[in-house]
């Protein structure tokens, strides 16, 4: 279930753990001729454990995080991303395990006027592995849109399929407003706050916090950040984000090296 952060270059800074920050290019002796962007990008992430909307899928444990992308001139893009997992093995019935998130999206990126543009799409979550019969998969389809002005963007995605394998779950929303901000010099600092919804329950609704920071340091962009939900006390009052006694949404600090290439 995909992350906030982000080295990717079509999703907007609460898809993935951490927060990117363009730096400034340095100075030019003489005018050159700029040579053209490649629609190609790729990213790589090694993280203290792995967050979706505040939610732990790693158990608190490490996560390798990485994806690719294509994006056109015209606005259109396509992609690809993937993560360690371990919630499904905690969660689901002996026999069951899946170690891996693979997540495909595609879109549209255009401007509105000046500043202000947006970004529509579909993301399908995938989880590829072992399901004992009757087990019901996870793998989950959400469309989304977006508004973003400058360094603020507002986000709503809605699945088109039961989330992440919630029975009669179609339908339910999410709602991200983030910021993200360029300190110069290398360092920015971005926040986030979530609101989760679950169709036909009420057990799954929650809310989500993130306030972090990043550092350029040439090889890569060292990250960390504390995030929190309301969801926190999951195990000792018997809600939904208990994944075999261990309470997913309780309040943590993320640590976060990337690479994007």
């Amino acid at each position: 279930m995909r992350k906030t952060l982000i080295a990717s270059a079509v999703a907007t800074a609460f898809l993935l753990p951490t927060l990117s920050f363009a730096e400034d290019a340095p100075a030019a002796a003489a005018p050159a001729a700029a040579a053209p962007a490649s629609p190609f990008t790729g990213n790589v992430m090694l993280a203290s454990e792995y967050l979706y909307r505040g939610i732990a899928q790693t158990r608190g444990k490490p996560a390798i995080q990485g994806g690719f992308d294509y994006a056109h001139p015209s606005g259109f893009y396509v992609g690809t991303w993937g993560s360690s997992i371990s919630w499904i093995g905690d969660t689901y019935p002996a026999g069951t395990s899946a170690s891996l998130e693979l997540d495909i999206y595609g879109g549209y990126k255009g401007t509105i006027t000046g500043d202000l543009g947006y970004d529509v799409g579909v993301l399908t979550y995938n989880y590829p592995g072992t399901y004992t019969p009757g087990a019901t998969k996870p793998d989950t389809t959400e469309v989304y849109a977006a508004l973003n002005w400058k360094w603020l963007s507002a986000k709503y995605s809605q699945s088109t399929t039961n989330l992440f394998g919630t029975p009669n779950s179609s339908g339910s929303g999410y709602l991200d407003v983030s910021g993200t901000f360029d300190l110069g010099d290398g360092w920015g600092i971005g926040a986030h706050a979530g609101h989760q919804s679950v169709k036909n329950t009420s057990a799954g609704t929650y809310s989500d916090w993130k306030l972090g920071a990043t550092k350029d340091v040439g090889i890569g962009t060292v990250g960390l950040a504390l995030l929190g939900t309301n969801a926190k006390d999951s195990c000792s009052s018997g809600q939904y984000y208990c994944f075999g006694g261990y309470s997913a949404g309780k309040n943590r600090a993320l640590l976060t090296f990337g690479k994007t290439f």
